[in-house]
């Protein structure tokens, strides 16, 4: 080749490296529709003022006792196994299943305070809708059905909305079903079995993982249904995709037992889904009640999926409908696996709603309304298969700005007596305190070492002292006994229940604060109405 030629030549390769690079920062910094989806969840959801702001993800105080055990570990080098914060069951075998979670939200409150706390939250809902609205376009759904399933799937999960472990699941899900989604259309089949680090992860975080077992498991039964009942007659059916559904099966099982309480998380796990007591007296784990406006949007998306099942099984896609009835069921049993229904099934109503959609526009002429909207639908949904840094930096923007957002400092004073408390905090601090097991999640929040009777671990307490504990909260016959068994001294309750116009009426016991919706009292003889300390303050005397 002459210097000449070499010449010539060397412009265009710059040039197509330019123009390369061009694009690929145009990519990384021009703002994608799943940016802007991404941003708006957050802006929507969490930016206003008040206790629908931020301050919303903290209704819940178990966050509280997550935040102190996490703490705990993080001083001691050990996940506790037995119980640290109740004087009912003093030092009884506890599983902090969500030892991993605690720990990050110990991190987080170190290092930021609640806002830590919130913002992860935030960012991870956020990252959930936003993940399962790509999942539904990768899906192939037309733009109108995929925003329209995802703001409704969205709205049904947002029950659910906290500062809780339960955040993790949701990312977690969306994570496992988006590599499960691209392996059954065929994309780089070697990138499922991430599906076996991502549950021993998850594993630690929340007992949610066991949904993705099953879920697996179900793939199994689907994939050897659809061998047998595919093969054309005088062949040996195919095994080879329900044999591989078995192994990432089994090896996802298997990778769970590495936790610090080995199978026995998974005992444990179960027999709380199945616990009669805990269906009965948690509301999380009822069925749902079709009066919200979140309840009434998951009862639109129930009916398209149930349609959808029916529809792929006329396909002969039985693991879809497999997968649909599961979840359904699952989400009639207990408000608290909607989220889960519309994470896993979302794609596939989306799916069904652009068959119905197809059905309408396609005939319909290029310049009509209706096929210039469907002709816009199909160009726009390529943006939202693109991220770029743009969220990158709105994350960045919110962790480094400050007070111009009402970030929390304290859990929310419409739910939680927090003033009252620290009117009154050395007063409660050495007492024997009888409150409700949210209220004493925010006493153990602001003081670890301040014992409860119950608390938000309902898996932990079980029926023996739930039941005391509901039976002393609405006045039942035996509520005197169990004051005296447990010797409370002080009580902190919601002034409109039962056991508060009870002891109003006993001379022993003398109203010290009430605000008109909680109301403290103390115990006349304890020393605690004078100075504050009691006699005591030991485990219950029976």
């Amino acid at each position: 080749m002459t210097p000449q030629s070499t010449v010539a030549v060397l412009p265009s390769r710059s040039g197509n490296l330019s123009a390369a690079l061009a694009g690929r920062w145009t990519r990384l910094l021009v703002p994608s529709l799943s940016d802007l989806l991404f941003i708006a969840l957050i802006a929507w959801l969490f930016m206003s003022t008040g206790a629908h702001g931020w301050q919303s993800l903290l209704v819940d105080a178990d966050v509280g006792w997550h935040i102190r055990t996490g703490e705990y570990i993080l001083d001691q080098h050990s996940v506790p196994k037995a119980d640290l914060y109740s004087f009912s069951k003093p030092g009884a075998p506890w599983y902090a299943w969500e030892w991993l979670a605690d720990v990050a939200d110990a991190v987080l409150f170190r290092a930021a305070g609640l806002k830590g706390v919130v913002l992860t939250a935030g960012i991870l809902i956020a990252l959930f809708a936003t993940i399962l609205m790509r999942r539904i376009v990768d899906a192939g759904a037309h733009l109108f059905a995929a925003l329209l399933v995802a703001l409704l799937s969205v709205g049904s999960a947002s029950m659910h909305f906290l500062a809780r472990p339960h955040v993790f699941t949701l990312v977690l899900l969306s994570i496992s079903m988006a590599l499960i989604e691209a392996d059954r259309r065929g994309a780089n089949p070697a990138r499922i079995w991430w599906l076996v680090p991502i549950t021993l992860l998850w594993t630690n975080l929340h007992g949610g993982f066991l949904i993705l077992v099953a879920l697996l498991g179900l793939a199994t039964v689907g994939a050897a249904v659809e061998a047998w009942v595919g093969k054309p007659a005088g062949t040996p059916a195919e095994w080879r995709p329900a044999i591989r559904w078995a192994k990432l099966t089994a090896a996802c099982a298997a990778v769970s037992l590495v936790n610090p309480y080995g199978w026995g998380l998974h005992l444990h796990v179960v027999e709380y889904l199945r616990s009669d007591w805990i269906r009965k007296v948690v509301q999380e784990f009822q069925s749902p009640t079709f009066r919200d406006e979140n309840m009434l949007q998951f009862e639109a998306l129930l009916f398209i999926g149930l349609i959808a099942a029916g529809a792929r099984f006329r396909q002969a896609n039985v693991i879809d409908g497999l997968w649909i009835l599961f979840l359904a069921y699952l989400s009639l049993s207990s408000v608290r696996h909607v989220p889960i229904f519309v994470t896993v099934v979302g794609p596939l109503i989306a799916m069904e709603l652009t068959h119905w959609w197809r059905a309408c526009a396609d005939g319909a002429g290029k310049n009509s309304v209706l096929g210039i909207l469907n002709q816009m639908g199909w160009d726009v949904v390529p943006n939202f298969q693109r991220t770029s840094l743009v969220c990158v930096f709105a994350v960045a923007a919110l962790v480094a700005i400050g007070k111009p957002i009402p970030w929390p400092t304290d859990f929310p004073e419409e739910i939680f007596p927090a003033k009252l408390i620290h009117a009154h905090e050395r007063q409660i601090l050495h007492s024997r305190v009888l409150t409700t097991d949210q209220w004493a999640d925010y006493l153990i929040f602001l003081h670890p070492e301040q014992k409860v009777f119950v608390d938000g671990r309902s898996d932990f307490y079980g029926p023996q002292i739930g039941d005391q504990f509901l039976h002393v909260m609405a006045g039942a016959p035996d509520w005197e006994q169990v004051m005296r068994q447990y010797q409370f001294n002080l009580v902190l309750i919601p002034a409109d229940i039962a056991l508060a116009q009870l002891l109003k009426a006993r001379p022993e016991w003398h109203e010290i604060a009430n605000d008109g919706k909680r109301i403290l009292l103390v115990l006349r003889a304890s020393p605690v109405l004078a100075t504050g300390i009691p006699a005591g303050n030991q485990g219950s005397k029976d």
